[in-house]
């Protein structure tokens, strides 16, 4: 299973006031519409400010995985002021089936970071299976 859960708040750049210099929500909608279909993606205004939220639990990685990362990787090159985190689990990667991954966006940048929250998923979020 693959499982992912993320939101990023979304601004042009980290002085950004009132979306001055103006989101290009346009282009990071059609990257929303792009990962759609397959799970939770959200893109709305909130308050004035805009947010994605994301998630899905498809029963392989497939190509959903690299797309998934690649949507906060595209969303910080066109809003660099954006931030938002990513968890992902996905039990077929060999070396990190018993743990969660978190994506942490900051600034147009991405990066990777052990989870100390929800792993290792054996004990901490399920039983060891004995079948």
């Amino acid at each position: 299973m693959f499982e992912y859960h993320g939101w990023i708040t979304l601004r042009s750049t980290a002085e950004a006031v009132d979306d001055d210099p103006p989101l290009r929500f346009e282009e990071i909608q059609d990257l929303v519409n792009d990962l759609a279909g397959h799970g939770l993606t959200d893109l709305r205004p909130i308050n004035g400010e805009y947010y994605v939220h994301l998630g899905g639990f498809p029963n392989h990685r497939g190509t959903r995985g690299s797309e998934v990362i690649d949507l906060f990787t595209k969303v910080g090159q066109l809003a660099p002021g954006s931030y938002g985190l990513l968890y992902i689990h996905d039990d077929e990667d060999p070396e990190h089936e018993l743990n969660f991954r978190v994506f942490r966006l900051v600034r147009g940048t991405v990066t990777e970071h052990p989870d100390h929250l929800l792993s290792p998923v054996i004990p901490t979020l399920k039983d060891e299976y004995i079948g």
